[in-house]
Order: structure tokens, then sequence, then C-alpha cells
């Protein structure tokens, strides 16, 4: 049996009297020592060794709250409210009377609701009760229990269950603490250590060069550690699920020979609707589901984009296309909005390189008039990309998602043909998750309305998928705000990717 020469003072202590119960403030007294720190630590080595026996006794203090402070010194609000229907004739005791006496209205609604709960009720407007004296007596009951905590916290096991209940339900009226005490007493292995073989050593935890050198460690004991006791686990520095999810989808395109671009959050509902030849009827450009900006309010856009939309939405243009009909808004297309989605990176990439081959992706966060829940967001991730050369196809587009998804641990997709309003073909892709289908985004070869009047008339396959769909799946999670929410032990039990 090795001990610390703290367990070895408090030892000491206690065989001076070997079958007392020993409280805290006797211990200090004994040890000399200033913090129950010692005591705890010192205590707990000695009962692991079977030295001694601990009991502990848990006690619950209720004392009042800053509101039971108030109802101690104005009164309960049952109190002042039935001394004044309690005063008064029928005919004078009504709602309207109350309503406009001396209490407060956020006062009267709460408080007649207490009254309720003692027999009080409304009729025609009327407050009636039938036994005043079962009432008048409760409510003392409840303001001498209330008196009773004026003077400060009482151990809960002498107070009415019935009434701590009542009042814990009513917000501020009531405090509540909790107390440990702790007594320990010698087991008779304890009492059997002789006081000589207590007296201190020099204790040595941590071995270090000088004591190497100049033979100091000779003589000393080493302090025990117990290799298998249970310690926290480090919590050291990580990224962001979400940030790690985003350099694993990176490095995967990386490694597919595409090439990363980006693009400002405020873009002109031009680039972000009109070249994608989304009419300016469409519902997604309405103020419920985009949000429009007050500062800039506007985004010029070059004129030759602004004279090639109006003619490819209004008949078409020479894109063999009918277009939209009606009239085109150029004031419309220059409005300021915070981009929804990624697309227009890809739009605008393809418009400032016509000629030139490319295979691009980006990952930026996007913005949408969204109702929060557990699916939707109003700001989220959109993975967008691109394949823009003479042969692009749709088999390119597929066996590049697949790719994509196999790489990413799905090997299972599938794509189903679906509609997009700049797209056709288009094409929806699910991965197998556990046994079922899952969607996780659009695909498909952008329409000659959308890539002729930026300036090429090679094909372009097209995707985009939700950041946060994937992440969820990734992570195993059924709520898409525990991505967000500051929980760093939820964020730590994550899985790293």
């Amino acid at each position: 049996m090795v001990l610390g020469n703290n367990e070895r003072t408090m030892l000491r202590a206690m065989i001076t009297e070997p079958q007392k119960v020993w409280n805290l403030e006797e211990i200090l007294t004994s040890t000399g020592w200033g913090d129950q720190v010692f005591v705890a630590g010192a205590g707990k080595s000695l009962e692991e060794e079977g030295l001694v026996d601990i009991e502990e006794v848990h006690r619950n203090f209720v004392s009042l709250g800053q509101e039971g402070l108030k109802a101690n010194q104005d009164g309960l609000l049952e109190s002042r409210l039935w001394e004044w229907i309690s005063l008064r004739d029928l005919e004078d005791r009504t709602m309207n009377a109350l309503m406009t006496s001396k209490f407060d209205r956020s006062e009267t609604g709460p408080g007649i609701g207490i009254l309720k709960g003692l027999g009080v009720s409304i009729d025609s407007g009327n407050l009636i009760f039938s036994d005043s004296k079962a009432i008048s007596k409760e409510i003392s009951r409840r303001s001498e229990f209330i008196n009773s905590l004026s003077e400060g916290p009482v151990d809960s096991s002498n107070l009415d269950d019935d009434l701590v209940a009542h009042f814990s339900s009513r917000s501020g009226l009531l405090e509540f603490e909790n107390s440990v005490s702790r007594t320990w007493k010698l087991t008779k292995k304890g009492c059997s250590v002789e006081y000589s073989e207590l007296s201190e050593v020099e204790m040595i935890g941590e071995l270090t060069p000088k004591m190497l050198q100049n033979n100091s460690w000779k003589g000393a004991e080493f302090k025990p550690f117990d290799v298998s006791a249970p310690v926290p686990i480090p919590s050291g520095g990580r990224r962001h699920p979400m940030q790690s999810l985003i350099e694993r989808i990176r490095s995967v395109f990386l490694e597919m020979g595409f090439s990363e671009i980006e693009g400002d959050y405020v873009q002109s509902a031009g680039w972000n609707m009109d070249a994608l030849y989304i009419p300016q009827s469409h519902p997604a450009r309405t103020m419920q589901d985009t949000f429009y900006l007050s500062d800039p309010e506007k985004v010029d856009v070059d004129e030759k984009y602004l004279d090639i939309w109006s003619k490819v939405h209004e008949y078409g243009h020479d894109t063999g296309s009918k277009g939209w009909g009606g009239y085109f808004n150029r004031d419309e297309a220059q409005k300021a909005l915070l981009r929804t989605h990624t697309t227009v990176n890809t739009v605008k990439h393809i418009a400032e390189n016509p000629g030139v081959p490319s295979r691009v992706f980006g990952i930026g966060r996007v913005f949408r008039q969204e109702t929060i829940d557990r699916t939707h967001m109003p700001e989220f991730h959109q993975i967008e990309g691109i394949i823009h050369e003479p042969e692009a196809s749709l088999p390119m587009l597929v066996t590049t998602l697949k790719t994509f998804y196999a790489k990413m641990g799905y090997p299972d997709v599938r794509v189903r043909p679906a509609y997009f309003p700049y797209t056709e073909p288009s094409a929806e892709v699910d991965i197998l998750w556990r046994g079922e289908w899952l969607e996780l985004g659009g695909s498909g070869i952008f329409r000659p309305e959308v890539t002729e009047p930026i300036g090429t008339e090679w094909p372009v396959c097209a995707w985009g998928m939700g950041l946060e769909r994937l992440a969820m799946l990734v992570l195993g999670l059924d709520d898409i705000r525990q991505l967000y929410q500051p929980d760093l032990e939820r964020l730590r039990k994550m899985p790293l990717i």
C-alpha cells in the first residue's frame, strides 16, 4: 500500500480518534488544511484503499426567487386580487371593473387563472364563488409558506410538498439548491495502520534530467500512477464537419481533373435567373422565395446580354425556341439579390470563356426564403459543376456523377428523367442509402436558350446538389439544424470525414 502525503496527513489525524465519525470542518481543523479539495481527494483515495468509509447525505434547499421576494413584500398575486374581489358586492365584482382597477393588465389575466383553480369563476362578466372561507384559507396557507422562506434557504424536507410543487410551476417564485454533506470514518483496516508509518515522505511525480544528474531522487518515493484509471478524453482542435466535407468534395473533384471557380453572393436577377432561361413570371422570382436587396438595389448588366436575353425570352431569337412570349423587363433583370444557386457562377464562367473547353466546379453558399425546419434553411451550400466541351454528352454526365459518388463512398447510383427550366434532357441523381433511394441533386444538358446567348454552341453538362443533404447522410443526422448549432459536445462526437 503506497499512500501520498495528503492521504498520510488525513489518516494520521483520524487515527487520533479511530471510532469517531469526522465531518469536513473537523478534518480541516485537525489537518490544518484550508481547502476542502484536499479532504475530498485524500478521502477518495483512502476509500479506494479500504481505509475509510464515506457517507454522503444529499439535501435540497428552497429559497425565494426574485418574484418570491416581491410577493413576500407586496403579497401574492392571488392574495391581492382576492382582497379586491371579496370587498365588493356582486354587481361591482366584474371583469371590466377589475381591468380598470389598480392592477396591471399583465397581472389580471394570470391572476384570474390562479383564482379559478381556487374556486372563482366568471359568469356573464361577473366574478363569482361559492366558498369564500375555503379560498381565504388556501390563500393564507400559500402566503404563510412564502413568508416562511423569507429568512433564507429551508430544507425541502421540512416544507409542504404540494406547495413546493405548486410554486415551482410559477416562474421566479422559488429557487432550488442541492447540497451534499460528507462524513468520514475509519474502517477496521484503517484503524490497524500504525501511526509511525504515516510520516510524510518526499514523493516524486516526475523524474527530471536535473534529478538524475544530482541524484536527488535517491531515497525518495515515487508517486504511484494507475494507468488503468479512467481519464477524460482530450478534446483537441478539429475542423467543423461541414468544412471537412467541403474539403473532401473539393479533393475528389480536383482528383477527377476539375478546376474550382468562385463567385459573389450578390448577383443581378439577370445572371441569376434570366441567363438560365427562367421566365420573369416564375414563382421562384418573387420576394417570398428570393432575397432582394435595397443596398445595392441595382446591379448593372452589360447591354448586349440584356438585348439578347430579351429576344430569347420574348420569341426565342435564333435558338430554335419560341421563347416565353410577353414583355421582357430590363429593370427586373438588373435587380440586386442574394444568389439562389451557384449555377450563376458556371454560366458566368462560360460567358467569359465561350471558346475554351473547361471542366469546373464550385462549392458555395446560396440564399432562399425558406421556413426553418428539420430539412430547410434560408442559407445553405450548393455543389455545382459543368463540363463544357465539343464532345460533352449525357453519357459523359452520368459517368462523371457515378464516379464522383463512388469516390464519396456511394457506389450505387441511379439516374431518373426529370424537368428543370434550363436543362434538356434533365435528370435527377439518386444514391442507395440504408436500403432506400435518396435524391441528392439535379443535372442535365444546358438548353440552347442558355448557352447560345452567352456565346457558345458546345453542349454543357451541368449538375447541382445540396451539400447539407449529403452531410446529413454522411454524419447520420435527421435534422439539418444540428449542423449549425454551437453544441461542442455533439460536434466532437460526429464522425471524422
